[in-house]
């Protein structure tokens, strides 16, 4: 029961011990070389200066090999980040490994949740009534606890003498007021929000959801410490607690749904009842994971140092905090409109509707959260510390090393889940007979919408380097244009769409919102820090897209082959071979295409794994 957490790693890891790889990076032709700032070593990469090359366009009859040494100016080394302190791409590979089995368990307890109950109503309410606490969690204080807390608490460490410890207790003290609050508020509205998310249809069933949402709505405020003490954390260069707290959620979670699973009979759906076992056991053993999740990562602040007390009163930082808090509770609010259109939507035209897009938007979260989220988060912290000293090209370094490595190895993955949609979801959801019918549509729906992953890093990365520039309206601003997109086009979708057919559409919308936002994002960040490095961005893209999309045609091809050769319908074994063929041949030949094509950023990733293979 993760909350959606905007998340990755980058296609390389730090190199082993005793040796010095090097990648080489290429300025764009108008930026003439400069000298490295002069700072402390830090945890991660370092840019460190050549001997400079002037940029000069390539001859004609060039070889690449030839070009690629014209353009080279820099490159970039790995440097001892010093004592307690790991690296960039040590730290992301090991939260990229949390958010990997953070994301699996979560899947499963969904796919189990799907076994125990269905896709109909019941799945449809939970969903719906577990979508609640998100949302008001993220209006009340997490997108800011999650987005613009890190670079205050940066700040605060760098300019206070006790290292930020007593504005950072103000910080927990109103946190735990306002979250308290706010819970408590939600629990009494309830039936209110339900009406706001549920349309009042036979498809839907706004008495289970308002029960559920009695039991789930705690979480609200649990979230809140979670989220809290993970961006203190995360301030101090602490990564591991909050990546795998969320996995601790899950296997809470997990139990709960095997017990359920033996629980005789069926959750009642007329009349509801709050009494109701299967009920009880679905709702508090749910948050009871929330629970978990936030108490086991306060050790690890224990061990900082830190001392948990309350303290009251003002700091005039929490007034700059205040400042770009408010921008980004209007970023939550205006996206959380468009999570009610495609609720409303969905819960008015078919039974499963909400499920579906449910478990195709966590199934195209998964190779974001191990390859966008975890680099995002770990470059965050450096990325603000370069933004408070003034020094934009460092902004820009990471954000173009980021947007690349997500592109080179998320672009494939897009390709190949657009080519296995169908494949994977029989896979993993026609475990019963009955099922088969439902999985091909959640198969359908993740391959029209699998184009979406990579534009979804790339927005997001955006939003986190406004962020560490100390502007929160702009983003807010993004936001704006992408949520008039989703909400205008997902209620367009009756009027041209079948109700079978909704989800397609709601899954497409919401992919194709995330291309507006990267375009929208790349234009203000261009006027804010100038170049951007999109030449070789958009060369990496090229490159990448032509390899993607010839294997996914490769890997489509060996899906049919499969089926030709198993006769009768399509189920759960036939799934997994064709998404096990498929996969070995979308991907060998994808980065085989990227290898002849000479994309450098797959260096980083092959340093890695020829040192894993070196250390066996």
């Amino acid at each position: 029961m993760n909350r959606d957490r905007d998340a990755g790693r980058p296609g390389g890891r730090a190199p082993q011990p005793g040796t010095r790889p090097t990648m080489p990076i290429r300025r764009p032709d108008t930026a003439p070389p400069r000298p490295a700032p002069p700072r402390a070593a830090q945890g991660g990469w370092h840019v460190a200066e050549t001997q400079p090359i002037p940029a000069v366009p390539p001859e004609p009859g060039m070889s690449q090999a030839a070009e690629q040494a014209t353009e080279q100016t820099q490159v970039i080394r790995p440097v001892s980040p010093g004592k307690g302190k790991p690296s960039l791409l040590k730290a992301s590979g090991s939260m990229a490994v949390a958010t990997l089995t953070s994301r699996i368990t979560g899947f499963l307890w969904k796919l189990m949740l799907a076994a125990v109950v269905g896709f109909g109503v019941v799945n449809d309410s939970f969903n719906v009534a577990n979508t609640l606490p998100n949302m008001l969690f993220e209006l009340l204080i997490g997108g800011v606890l999650t987005s613009v807390v890190v670079p205050v608490l940066v700040r605060a460490r760098k300019g206070d003498a006790d290292g930020g410890e007593r504005f950072v207790q103000q910080l927990m003290t109103l946190a735990a007021v306002v979250l308290a609050v706010g819970t408590l508020l939600a629990m009494i509205a309830a039936p209110l929000l339900t009406v706001a998310l549920v349309s009042d249809s036979d498809a839907s069933n706004r008495d289970l959801v308002t029960a559920f949402a009695y039991l789930l709505l705690p979480q609200i405020f649990f979230y809140g410490i979670s989220a809290l003490v993970g961006a203190v954390l995360q301030a101090k260069q602490i990564f591991s607690p909050p990546a795998w707290a969320p996995v601790v959620n899950n296997l809470v979670v997990i139990a709960t749904i095997g017990v359920l699973a033996l629980m005789p009979g069926e959750i009642s759906l007329d009349p509801v009842s709050m009494t109701d076992p299967q009920l009880l056991v679905l709702g508090i053993g749910v948050t009871l994971g929330v629970v978990c999740q936030a108490v086991v990562q306060l050790p690890a602040l224990r061990k900082t140092g830190f001392r948990m007390r309350w303290r009251w009163g003002w700091d005039r930082r929490l007034s700059e905090f205040g400042g770009l808090a408010l921008w980004m509770l209007g970023y939550v609010a205006i996206s959380q409109l468009g999570l009610v259109a495609l609720s409303r939507v969905a819960t008015a035209n078919a039974q499963g509707a909400w499920s579906t897009y449910s478990y195709v938007w966590m199934l195209l979260q998964l190779p974001y959260g191990v390859i966008g989220f975890s680099i995002m988060t770990a470059i965050l912290p450096r990325m603000s510390a370069a933004a408070a000293d003034g020094d934009h090209q460092r902004v820009i370094d990471d954000l173009s090393l980021g947007n690349r490595l997500s592109t080179v190895t998320l672009l494939p993955v897009s390709a190949v889940m657009t080519a296995l949609g169908v494949p994977l979801s029989l896979a993993l959801f026609a475990v019963k007979s009955d099922m088969s019918g439902q999985a091909t549509t959640l198969g359908l729906a993740l391959a029209v919408s699998a184009f979406g992953v990579l534009p979804y890093a790339l927005t997001m990365m955006q939003m986190r380097t406004f962020n560490a520039l100390n502007d929160a309206r702009t983003p807010t601003l993004i936001m704006v244009v992408m949520t008039a997109a989703k909400v205008l086009m997902a209620v367009a979708l009756p009027a041209v769409l079948e109700p079978e057919q909704i989800v397609f559409g709601l899954t497409f919308v919401n992919s194709f919102t995330f291309i507006i936002g990267w375009l929208v994002g790349e234009i203000w960040l261009r006027n804010r820090l100038g170049p951007l490095g999109s030449r070789r961005f958009l060369k990496t893209l090229a490159k990448t897209l032509v390899a993607s999309v010839a294997g996914g045609l490769l890997c489509w091809g060996s899906v049919v082959g499969v089926d030709a050769l198993i006769p009768g319908p399509a189920g759960a074994g036939t799934g997994w071979l064709q998404l096990l063929v498929g996969t070995a041949v979308g991907f060998g030949a994808i980065f085989g295409l990227m290898s002849v094509l000479r994309v450098a950023e797959l260096q980083p990733a092959i340093g890695r794994l020829t040192g894993l293979l070196r250390r066996r």
